[in-house]
């Protein structure tokens, strides 16, 4: 059976838990060498011991991707071990849930610093080797609340998305006729650790179809703009989220 990515080497960040950890998983079924990102480094090990154990390729490399120097590391072990990078997919943030009033500075700082920048420093860590390949694929992680207000919370969130957004149509019209394709996925209310202790039924009943997503609704998604299916789209944004968008 031709599987979608035997030969291709992909890196995920935020690989260890949630979205990236089944996009990782799902990755290693269609034939690719996978590299588990996180600063989470028990997690991660398991994820990659997972998909080794299961006949699969994969390793570890702990990742602050708020760190440049952290980034050029990581992008120099893949190497090492693989020699390619095909696939990056920027899936590491994290949120807030307050008003803009009661936000910290330091709080929103943060929050961008982790879910906006790491997007902007893993594209520039990663482009040379993308482009080597000739046929690289980047799939940056947004949000709903890239695109709407949201609830009227979470500022430094709905920010650092919107600007992950953004940010992806501006790669993708750069690197058009350079050998990467840059596509944005964004999620609504999925079962990740990042809910925190969200009310969940609040969240269901705010989605038209009444169910929180799942982590694999997300890395099927994330796994097809990654494959040459998707060989016509760059700068895209694939909303999955339920419907909430359509209201």
């Amino acid at each position: 059976m031709l599987l979608k990515f035997n030969g291709r080497v992909a890196l995920v960040t935020g690989g260890s838990s949630g979205i990236g950890k089944l996009t990782a998983v799902r990755f290693a079924e269609e034939g690719a060498r996978v590299v588990i990102a996180d600063i989470q480094e028990k997690a991660g090990e398991s994820v990659a011991k997972l998909i080794n154990s299961g006949g699969g390729d994969a390793m570890f490399i702990k990742l602050d991707v708020t760190s440049e120097e952290d980034w050029l590391n990581a992008v120099d072990k893949v190497i090492e071990k693989y020699g390619q990078l095909d696939i990056l997919v920027n899936n590491a943030g994290i949120g807030d849930t307050d008003t803009i009033e009661n936000t910290s500075y330091e709080t929103y700082q943060n929050v961008v610093n982790v879910t906006q920048n790491s997007v902007f420093l893993g594209m520039k860590s990663c482009a040379a080797e993308l482009k080597k390949t000739g046929n690289g694929a980047i799939v940056n992680i947004s949000s709903i609340f890239g695109i709407s207000g949201g609830f009227g919370n979470s500022p430094g969130y709905a920010a650092a998305k919107g600007a992950v957004r953004i940010m992806t149509k501006q790669a993708a019209l750069e690197w058009a006729q350079k050998g990467i394709r840059v596509n944005s996925v964004h999620p609504g209310f999925v079962e990740t650790p990042i809910l925190g202790e969200a009310d969940r039924k609040f969240l269901a009943d705010a989605t038209p179809m009444g169910r929180l997503g799942q982590p694999d609704d997300l890395a099927t998604v994330i796994r097809f703009l990654a494959s040459d299916e998707a060989s016509f789209m760059t700068g895209t944004e694939i909303v999955v989220d339920g419907g909430y968008l359509a209201r």
